[in-house]
């Protein structure tokens, strides 16, 4: 149907949305497309050479020079109504409210001059959780993007309310000027928690729209008694769901899309009074050197109308090539969540079973499992650990130690002791097992050592689960003062002791006192935000 006025065309499918472009002072006379369809995005995208199709029938696009999120171009409006409330800092940088004006008066004013794709969405499943999610943008494959990113209607569009909805004005061709609008660069992305807006421009990266929503989503939901969580999360035949934290390359979507197990979702959930439940309505998932035969699932997915494969090597012959890092290793795979076989569609399950902290350890020396207590499951989670191998990066000759705190620094406007405080409630109300997994290497660091297999990492992870690691059948190991299982069924016992793995147990030793002193050094920001006995796990470090 499409609707004309005086001041703009407007054409909307599916469903007609309340309200329009006015509430937020965009004045168009251009074409408005509104709530399309994924095959309308799509050929609307390929029309304008956003991007291509490839085999399969994914939607391939490049988002160069931005590959990646840019973290340095992220800003927090200091204003009144927030100001107090805020982590700020390197996380969060401020912008003055005077700039953000002029900012978005300027982006606004080039949205409407553009021919526009909207979409009215979800953040969260259930009707007393969720927040609607708006985003106006001139390109087609972003707004297939949101459309697989987050939770679309059943039936009813959202109501979109300014105050009350989280309004994304989004623009990748708009480059911020850095005089007039005090930006460290032309990219820029701006949350207003106050007004629940964020304005995004001078990068194409797709992931700048989902972290802008889950940032926003780890402000409010703490206001109502709720943890927001970079984790993803699985259910068992028998109910039991299991919550998985990590870093980006430790293997949260991986490990969270088990084949004997259903997925809930694959990097953000809220946990409230009644259980765990997604904040999206679909995977982001890294997709570089992704295996048919280790991963199935997600293989499958890069193969399938309405999937959006980011910055992927493409052949002449229109075949995808995941092994290539040709434009950055930081490809990736955005798709719903329905695409994975035996996901769970209404998104929400009971409080978790299990709670699994993921770690790439390149240094090699952390155990492949461990049984946390509840003051190591609260130092682990303020540290969020995990490391960086050489040649990732430039200048990185050799492992690299990375915290963020709560596993997702980037992402948490508020200070981390206020979502480690509720973690460490909820773990102790629903009596929840809390392990440390590295996923990282074994025998020696990344260059020496070997990576860890992922079917024995499954094993391990599925003992577990299904409460087959008898906690009076585990050992101390002497490094970090962890409880490390005797034996796993599938498992080589010498694995489960990673010093034993080592040729030389001296280097271990020597290798496993440097990463506890950066431990140490890094948690000393944090303990005087939790218990005497979580501040002192770093005392166990080295025996």
């Amino acid at each position: 149907m499409t609707t004309r006025t005086d001041t703009m065309s407007v054409v909307r499918s599916e469903a007609t949305p309340s309200g329009d472009l006015a509430v937020h002072g965009i004045e168009t006379k251009s074409l408005v497309h509104w709530n399309y369809s994924p095959v309308r995005l799509i050929e609307e995208a390929i029309k304008r050479g956003e991007g291509e199709l490839v085999e399969g029938g994914a939607f391939n696009a490049l988002t160069s020079p931005h590959t990646g999120r840019s973290p340095k171009d992220r800003y927090v409006v200091r204003e009144p109504e927030t100001e107090a409330e805020v982590w700020w800092g390197e996380v969060n940088a401020p912008l003055a409210a005077e700039s953000y004006e002029v900012l978005r008066k300027d982006l606004v004013e080039n949205l409407a001059r553009r021919e526009l794709f909207v979409r009215d969405m979800w953040s969260g499943v259930e009707d007393r959780y969720r927040v609607p999610v708006r985003i106006v943008t001139p390109s087609a494959w972003h707004n297939l993007f949101a459309h697989n990113m987050f939770r679309r209607p059943e039936s009813d569009w959202p109501t979109i309310t300014p105050s009350e909805a989280i309004t994304i004005f989004h623009d990748p061709d708009f480059q911020a000027d850095t005089a007039r609008h005090a930006t460290r660069s032309g990219a820029f992305i701006v949350l207003h928690l106050g007004r629940r807006e964020v304005l995004i421009g001078g990068t194409k990266y797709a992931g700048e729209i989902k972290k802008s929503v889950f940032s926003m989503m780890n402000f409010l939901l703490p206001r109502e008694r709720m943890l927001p969580m970079h984790c993803s999360a699985n259910v068992g035949e028998a109910g039991d769901v299991a919550v998985f934290f990590g870093l980006s390359g430790t293997g949260k979507t991986t490990l969270s899309a088990d084949p004997e197990r259903h997925l809930i979702g694959d990097d953000e959930h809220g946990w409230s009074d009644d259980g765990i439940f997604n904040l999206e309505g679909g995977c982001y998932a890294k997709v570089i050197n992704l295996s048919e035969s280790r991963e199935p699932e997600i293989f499958s997915t890069t193969r399938r109308f309405g999937t959006i494969l980011e910055n992927v090597d493409v052949n002449d012959d229109g075949t995808v090539n995941l092994e290539s890092d040709r434009w950055t290793e930081n490809t990736r795979g955005s798709y719903p969540i329905a695409f994975i076989p035996g996901s769970i569609p209404e998104g929400s399950a009971g409080h978790p079973r299990n709670i699994v902290f993921l770690t790439a350890d390149a240094f090699g020396v952390l155990p492949p499992i461990s049984r946390l207590t509840p003051e190591q499951a609260m130092f682990h989670f303020l540290s969020g650990y995990t490391a960086k191998v050489a040649g990732t990066e430039r200048g990185v000759t050799e492992p690299m130690a990375t915290f963020s705190t709560c596993f997702g620094a980037p992402f948490l406007p508020l200070p981390p002791s206020t979502y480690a405080a509720m973690l460490g409630e909820k773990v102790t109300r629903h009596d929840v097992t809390v392990w440390l997994v590295n996923t990282g290497w074994t025998g020696g660091p990344y260059g020496t050592g070997r990576r860890i297999d992922l079917e024995h990492t499954r094993a391990m992870i599925h003992a577990a689960l299904e409460g087959r690691l008898d906690p009076a059948a585990m050992e101390k190991e002497s490094a970090f003062g962890l409880l490390i299982p005797t034996a796993v069924p599938g498992v080589p016992s010498q694995l489960l002791r990673p010093r034993e793995a080592w040729s030389n147990p001296s280097d271990y030793d020597a290798q496993a006192a440097k990463l506890g002193d950066m431990f140490v050094e890094n948690f000393s920001e944090y303990e005087d935000d939790v218990s005497a006995d979580a501040a002192a796990v770093a005392e166990e470090f080295g025996g």
